[in-house]
């Protein structure tokens, strides 16, 4: 089983009332959310970890989790309001949040342990490696299973308006970097994790992604937009071009990616450190244009609404 661990919110999304008027649309979503819940549809057996409330938004969340098949055996319930996270589509390629975050449930998560025999692989990111002290939780959990032997993967996917303390973020997250097999990322998040806003294209942040795996990383994959994926791996530099799609919104399609590559890697190649070592340039050109592929369908339809298997 694939362990996704993070937050589960609301985003509100802007829409046109009937009456013409502006309005927010609920919407399920978060970016371990929205990779879970993509794992799932693709075929993988997906277990979520998180904390969500009882509160109406709450029930939605876990309803929808439960309806896509994803295992709540590692979910706990708190009586805290549900994080929100109100979505400014204004440039459809570049969709920005703002969050309403002060004491909701996710941040609130407790450690759980051990994870059961069965878990291969743990996934973390986005708003639940900032916000304490829930990240406290995710670290250790991260850092255990890594020492377990398990492949865990990191998608970083900032959210600066959430980050304080930026210097501190960058600190940890390499620190994060022993403990971590795959980590995902936009050239946007290098750029920020970096401290190098001039930083725009994949030859631009290479250095860096040499650099983590210096620290300990299997594999960078880096999401590109509309001209692909690329990333370093054992095997060398791969890159895949995009698939074309006409654009919606980008909405989930990095969540999109995350979920797809461990999907991928666990139905048709070897989910384990070793395996993911060992893999072939022509594998990992699999699990990457699968991803791409996936990720087409998300950004060609409204919200967060990964492809199911029979999709691809």
């Amino acid at each position: 089983m694939i362990v996704v661990g993070g937050e589960a919110l609301v985003d509100l999304v802007p829409v046109m009332a009937d009456d013409g008027a502006p309005a927010l649309r609920p919407a399920l979503g978060g970016g371990p959310f929205n990779a879970a819940i993509a794992a799932a549809r693709l075929g993988a057996r997906t277990g979520f970890l998180s904390r969500i409330s009882t509160d109406g938004f709450g029930d939605s969340l876990v309803a929808r989790l439960r309806a896509e098949g994803v295992d709540l055996g590692l979910l706990q319930r708190g009586d805290e309001l549900t994080t929100l996270a109100v979505a400014d589509t204004s440039d459809p390629g570049a969709v920005q949040y703002g969050f309403y975050v002060d004491g909701t449930a996710d941040r609130l998560i407790t450690d759980p342990g051990a994870l059961p025999d069965e878990v291969r692989a743990v996934v973390f990111g986005t708003v639940s490696m900032v916000l304490e002290p829930g990240a406290s939780v995710y670290d250790a959990v991260l850092a255990r299973e890594a020492a377990a032997g398990r492949v865990t993967v990191v998608d970083p996917n900032i959210r600066a308006a959430l980050v304080d303390d930026p210097a501190a973020y960058r600190a940890r997250f390499a620190e994060r970097l022993a403990h971590t097999t795959i980590v995902k990322a936009s050239i946007d998040d290098i750029a920020w994790l970096t401290d190098r806003p001039e930083a725009s294209t994949f030859d631009d942040v290479a250095p860096t992604l040499l650099a983590w795996v210096d620290a300990g990383v299997e594999a960078v994959v880096v999401t590109l937009g509309g001209d692909g994926i690329a990333a370093i791996t054992p095997a060398g530099v791969v890159r895949v071009p995009g698939v074309a799609a006409e654009v919606v919104d980008t909405i989930g399609a990095g969540d999109t990616v995350v979920g797809a590559v461990v999907a991928r890697l666990d139905l048709e190649h070897d989910l384990t450190v070793a395996g993911i070592a060992s893999m072939s340039a022509d594998a990992w050109a699999d699990v990457l244009g699968f991803a791409a592929k996936a990720a087409a369908v998300t950004v060609s339809r409204p919200g967060a609404d990964p492809p199911r298997a029979a999709q691809m």
